[in-house]
């Protein structure tokens, strides 16, 4: 097995050499130079101008430095060295990211719904114009339904300044896609037996581990810059990996132990897993007895899920169960059964997390070294402002029978919104920011009879995605290298903070989120609530507080402070207390039990994929954060499609050849658009196929991303809901190949 980092995954080093600029003066160096070279470039790239940001390219937010020319170019991405989150090197989305800053199918100015000639269509409207439409509307809703029949979904930077708004306006209905869709049942399960979240970055301890076990959690292709460095580390340190997969992924490729297993049986294996740890003495007992409760629950629970039982469920050998385990156990405490990311599978997924957890929990990681480490973060002061008004209802009474749920559930709001009769929660306007609904929840056809049932609905974006067209006013905002936001502080092994400034004026006619805000703020009569000129003000008082100063943050771009919550790590038998109720680690959850439902994890078997048809699988491409980046210019160049995989049993069954463009159509009917072509793998199991998540857009404007692939999330019409947190399991649809062309007799 071939353990090079290199050979692992290539992520931009942070050097002079990294500046790929485009002057004449430079063309011809390239990134292959001499030391002569290395010079030459380093005095050229004096000559732009330096900024510091991070990145918005996805939810790592990595710091870095933006270069400029004296053309308001922006040239340039690269990592900032002293931040945790990156150690100065940056993924390829990261440094791909000057490509939504100089995508010419940007969003450019201010767009208002309107007929011509018994036709809808947009027309181009000045900021003043659409703005003012936007808070008269706002202000309709909020004298006729109140304040919280306006929602806000949202994603990313720009929702933190909406979400001040809405909850100035008096609305906390606010819900965004990366919870239930995403890592919702993931937090509540590790809540439930640790009282803690996971959070974002993860508190992974990768580079001290001695054994890591990923299930479903593609690191490598996910692009989680701390963790893809750290495995990388991993590897070069001989650290045993184990990944649970039924495609044979790239970490899969540089572990030890692939166990290809039948999807929707991943509980069983975990509950296997614990069997032999318990009943061949191998988890970390002291650990357990000074930290855990329920163990003897635990115990009886799992004496009959032994591996053999387990065999008949996973199609995974009891050998490799048993030999995984006692790898487990010989690398215990360091070892990490990692949590993973988009959890959203089955709809049992807050249970599957729990299992995850519970086996931490029995090998003794969470908070040793080369387990879980415990997290700081610096606390960013709030910038002066009168006390929200307090809302009647909001995202809380809405998922109020998902007991778990420490989110607003996007499905559940969309849900309600839908019921055009619904006196309880009426929800009459959506403000949609920074998420694609169309192409991130499932069931596209209920959002689209969610929308239809609206009063009044504006969308904020950067690009011309498929929920802009169903606006009655888009607004553009610019990208984040134009833009100051607030502070970027994570969670991470020391606590950092991080500056974005803008790097360039914004092009075209597009506005930062905190402008728009509080341009809207202000015409709802709520101007007290944003009490600066420029969020530049906010900025500079926040660092004031904390101790430095705008003027050092622009210098350095990163700060970090050292830790003052204790250790990184548990001593030996030191008294510590949980943020449970028992203050312990909850083998046995009583709080479940309260609530109905199971104390301890259990296996239930899921439907399974009808003759003819297969599991739609769906991951993530390490060039792509999802849709939001298929028509990047800079990104669609290292991928501009996916290809949906097929093992080589599946090819002879259906005559399908590499590169062969099918189209396909899931258990409801329900057809993809555009075609895909095949490719045949042994890297996939039989009874499934993948396909990389984002692709298949059908909006004409992305005229890089439009026709290329199939949307995975187009098919998936069918969801298990995870009855503790309201996640949407995603993972139970189910599609047959179709080889001729389904609309050929139809205008796409």
């Amino acid at each position: 097995m071939d353990n090079s980092r290199r050979s692992f995954i290539k992520i931009s080093a942070l050097s002079a050499g990294s500046l790929a600029l485009t002057t004449p003066a430079l063309s011809a160096i390239g990134n292959n130079f001499s030391l002569a070279n290395k010079k030459e470039l380093i005095n050229a790239a004096k000559n732009l101008k330096r900024s510091a940001t991070y990145c918005e390219v996805c939810f790592w937010k990595c710091a870095g430095w933006a270069y400029t020319d004296e053309n308001n170019n922006i040239k340039k991405v690269i990592g900032n060295e002293s931040d945790p989150h990156c150690n100065g090197r940056l993924c390829p989305r990261g440094t791909g990211g000057v490509g939504m800053y100089s995508d010419n199918d940007r969003l450019k100015t201010p767009l208002i719904r309107t007929t011509i000639n018994g036709k809808d269509t947009f027309r181009e409207a000045s900021w003043e114009e659409a703005l003012t439409l936007v808070a008269t509307k706002m202000q309709e809703i909020k004298d006729k339904y109140g304040a919280e029949s306006m929602a806000l979904l949202k994603h990313g930077t720009p929702g933190s300044h909406l979400e001040h708004l809405f909850k100035a306006y008096g609305s906390d209905t606010v819900a965004e896609p990366a919870y239930a869709q995403c890592r919702g049942p993931r937090e509540t399960g590790f809540r439930l037996t640790f009282g803690s979240w996971v959070g974002s970055p993860e508190p992974t301890d990768i580079r001290d581990t001695k054994c890591l076990v990923l299930i479903g959690s593609h690191i490598g292709e996910n692009m989680h810059n701390t963790q893809v460095q750290e495995m990388s580390d991993a590897i070069d340190n001989k650290a045993t990996i184990i990944t649970v997969d039924p495609r044979f992924s790239t970490a899969a490729s540089k572990s030890q132990h692939w166990l290809a297993i039948k999807p929707s049986t991943d509980i069983a294996l975990l509950l296997s897993w614990m069997h032999v740890l318990i009943y061949e003495d191998l988890y970390d007992k002291e650990y357990v007895k000074q930290y855990g409760l329920g163990f003897e629950q635990l115990k009886e629970h799992v004496r009959t899920f032994t591996p053999e039982w387990a065999y008949g469920i996973t199609t995974i050998k009891p050998e490799q169960i048993r030999e995984t385990a006692r790898l487990m156990a010989a690398a215990s405490p360091s070892v990490i059964i990692h949590p993973g990311r988009h959890v959203t599978w089955y709809g049992d997924d807050t249970q599957r997390s729990r299992s995850i957890a519970i086996l931490n929990g029995l090998l003794g990681s969470w908070g040793r070294r080369g387990g879980f480490y415990f997290k700081e973060k610096i606390s960013i002061p709030k910038f002066p402002h009168p006390p929200y008004p307090t809302p009647k209802w909001g995202w809380e009474e809405i998922g109020e029978k998902y007991p778990f749920a420490e989110m607003g559930i996007t499905n559940e709001v969309i849900k309600v919104t839908a019921e055009k009769e619904n006196k309880k929660y009426p929800i009459k306007g959506w403000f949609v920011a920074g998420t694609n609904l169309i192409n991130t929840v499932p069931q596209h056809i209920k959002t689209k009879e969610a929308i239809e049932a609206l009063e009044f609905m504006v969308v904020l974006d950067t690009m011309p995605m498929e929920i802009t067209g169903y606006a009655d006013v888009v607004l553009p905002e610019c990208t984040y290298l134009e833009r100051y936001d607030g502070l970027r502080s994570a969670t991470n092994r020391e606590p950092s903070i991080a500056l974005r400034m803008p790097a360039a004026k914004p092009r075209f006619d597009s506005k930062p989120a905190w402008w728009i805000a509080k341009q809207i703020g202000e015409k709802l009569g709520l101007s007290e609530y944003f009490n600066y000129k420029d969020f530049k003000e906010v900025i500079a008082w926040q660092l004031e507080q904390l101790g430095t100063s705008l003027e050092e943050m622009e210098k350095i771009g990163v700060k970090n402070f050292k830790r003052k919550s204790g250790p990184l790590y548990l001593k030996d038998g030191e008294d510590y207390e949980f943020y449970t109720p028992s203050g312990k680690i909850e083998f046995y959850s009583q709080t479940l039990a309260n609530h109905g439902f199971d104390p301890m994890p259990v296996y239930t078997a899921h439907e399974q994929p009808p003759q003819g048809y297969y599991r739609l699988n769906y991951g993530r491409s390490p060039m792509h954060t999802f849709s939001r980046t298929i028509n990047n210019p800079n990104l669609n160049d290292l991928k501009d499609e996916n290809k949906l995989w097929v093992n080589p049993k599946v090819a002879r069954i259906e005559g399908l050849k590499t590169d062969q463009k099918v189209w396909i159509e899931n258990q409801d009917g329900i057809v993809s658009t555009f075609p895909v072509k095949v490719r045949v793998t042994e890297r996939i199991r039989w009874d499934s196929v993948y396909a990389y998540h984002g692709f298949g857009h059908n909006d004409k404007k992305l005229t890089r991303a439009y026709g290329k692939g199939v949307s995975d999330t187009k098919l998936m019409s069918r969801v298990s809901i995870d009855p503790m947190m309201g996640g949407t399991g995603m993972r139970g649809n189910f599609v047959k190949i179709l080889t001729e062309n389904p609309h050929k007799d139809t205008e796409i």
